[in-house]
């Protein structure tokens, strides 16, 4: 079956940075568009970043020159670097197969000082 399993999260201090991972199983990765999405407490989960199968790649205005998404086929991994981190970049992190209900069980990233 498809399986998204997240890892990289964890506490950081504001301007600090992160890298987190999603290793896909289940499914012929390279075809597929993958998305990372956050969801804050008490906010509705939405789109962070998207990656297509030739490496096209969408932000939100929010995280725009701070993040950066990428894919690895040979792995079926996923990677959101991000840098330059803001209090309000804290939430839940998941990872998604674009178009499919499918998720990972996501990954904490909080960010303070």
């Amino acid at each position: 079956q498809v399986q998204l399993v997240e890892s990289g999260g964890g506490l950081v201090q504001p301007g600090g940075s992160l890298r987190l991972s999603c290793a896909a199983s289940g499914i012929r990765f390279s075809f597929y568009t993958m998305a990372w999405y956050r969801q804050a407490p008490g906010k509705q989960r939405d789109l962070v970043a998207r990656i297509d199968s030739v490496r096209n790649t969408n932000y939100a205005d929010s995280v725009k020159g701070r993040f950066t998404i990428s894919r690895d086929n040979a792995k079926n991994t996923v990677i959101l670097q991000m840098n330059s981190l803001k209090p309000e970049d804290t939430a839940v992190y998941y990872c998604n197969i674009w178009n499919m209900d499918t998720w990972g069980q996501g990954t904490q990233v909080t960010v303070s000082s």
